[in-house]
Parts: structure tokens; C-alpha cells; sequence
């Protein structure tokens, strides 16, 4: 029962990836054929709890329920926002699920609420590609993003700036001193004790990015971390992360 490729393996379509086993396939970027698994776009191969996957290194943004995301509101209704989660499909924001109060849209302006080109912290709560999605922003921690720096990045690469058991974001934070909210549309909200730390964070985020299929990366991108204080001067163990 051979697996043909190696965790991390960079692959393309219709690559041979295992035969006669016994994976879960939960995924569209693999499929079944003749008992042997094939992936079905361009990625890195994730074994992993049984089952086989191939993380996409191109593609846009496809909403699950649960979904953590940062949202740009784009228009406004009466009783709703349009809002840009950079994917195919526009998610909507009802002012039932922006506020913890009544709301008269005869008295208000949903406007003075969101306007557009605010980002906001939601999270998926219902869709089924038959419609937009719908989100939410009043769960703790969820609302309008006030402060520090938003980075966009390609949201297949995810992941990868999460990292295996959150390895990755956890040695940007603590390298950082920043608070990193990634948002699973392939925004981050980047919140640091100085600008300058901002910037590093921002800049490491886009050399993972830039270097997703290669390997030896976390130790990479903390030494890239640590030069770039020291070459600015920075003297970051004196900082303590803001919560």
C-alpha cells in the first residue's frame, strides 16, 4: 500500500500521491481514480489524522461556516452591509448580527455603524454556495478593526502562516512582540508595540507567502525576524506585547 510523495511535497496536477489506501478525501484538490489517489491542482501534499490533502498554492477564498475572517465593507442597505472577504462570493452583515441592541433604521444609518472601507473581524455563519454568506460581528473579540495594519495575502497560503500546530504564528508573535489575527480569507490584522515591529511582522508574513512551498521555513523566517531588529536597532526583549 505505497504513498508516492512526502509530507510537504511540492506537486501539480495529476500526480500520482498514493494507491490502495485508506484516506479520508475531504477535499477537492485530490481525487479517486482506479484505487489510486491523484492530486488535482498545483500545492503541498498534507498527511495528516488519516487523511491525504494538497494545500492549493493559487485559488481564491471559498467560505465554511466557523470561518474566522477580515471583511472591507464594500456598500450598505438599510439593515445590512455588502462585504469583500476576498472571494467569489460577497458576504453579507445584518445589522442583527453587527449589534447587541435594537436598531430603528428610521432613526439610524447603518453608515455611522460601518462605513465603507472599514474592515471588520466576523466570523461565517451560514452559507451554502446557493447564496452569499451570512457573518457575524458579535461574538467576543469580533467588530470593527480600529488600529494597527492589515496584510493581504494569497489565502491558499494560509496555512502555511499558521503553521503545524500553530508553530509558525506562534514564533511570529513571540519574535514579534505583535498581536497576529489571521483571518482564514488570507487577511491579518497585525497589532505591535511600535510601527517598526508592525513592519517587520508584515514583512516576514510576505516572505512566507513568497517561500510556502519550501521547506526549512519557520527557522528561515525566524532568523529573517531577528536580523532585521537587529539591523534596525530594535531592542525587542525590552518590549513587552500589548493584550
Amino acid at each position: 500500500m505505497p504513498i508516492y510523495v512526502q509530507n510537504r511535497e511540492l506537486v501539480t496536477p495529476g500526480t500520482l500521491l498514493a494507491e490502495n489506501e485508506k484516506f479520508k478525501l475531504e477535499s477537492p484538490t485530490v481525487f479517486k481514480y482506479s484505487n489510486k489517489i491523484y492530486a488535482s491542482t498545483i500545492g503541498l501534499v498534507d498527511i495528516s489524522n488519516g487523511r491525504i490533502n494538497v494545500i492549493p498554492l493559487e485559488g481564491k477564498y471559498i467560505p465554511k461556516v466557523g470561518d474566522l475572517v477580515i471583511g472591507l465593507i464594500e456598500d450598505y442597505g438599510i439593515t445590512y452591509w455588502i462585504v469583500d472577504i476576498k472571494s467569489p462570493y460577497k458576504a453579507i452583515l445584518n445589522v442583527a448580527e453587527a449589534l447587541n441592541r435594537p436598531f430603528n433604521p428610521l432613526k439610524e444609518n447603518v453608515k455611522n455603524i460601518y462605513d465603507i472601507g472599514d474592515y471588520v473581524l466576523a466570523r461565517v455563519i451560514a452559507f451554502d454556495r446557493t447564496k452569499d454568506p451570512i457573518l457575524t460581528a458579535k461574538q467576543k473579540g469580533l467588530g470593527k478593526i480600529t488600529k494597527g495594519r492589515i496584510v493581504e495575502i494569497i489565502p491558499s497560503r494560509v496555512p502555511r502562516v499558521i503553521g503545524r500546530k500553530a508553530s509558525m504564528i506562534t514564533m511570529l508573535k513571540n519574535e514579534t512582540k505583535c498581536q497576529i489575527t489571521v483571518g482564514l480569507n488570507g487577511r491579518i490584522w497585525i497589532i505591535g508595540p511600535s510601527p517598526e515591529l508592525e513592519e517587520i511582522a508584515i514583512l516576514a508574513i510576505k516572505k512566507i507567502e513568497y517561500e510556502a512551498h519550501t521547506s526549512g521555513l519557520t527557522d528561515r523566517i525566524r532568523n529573517f525576524i531577528r536580523k532585521e531588529i537587529e539591523k534596525r536597532g530594535l531592542k525587542v526583549n525590552e518590549i513587552r506585547r500589548k493584550t
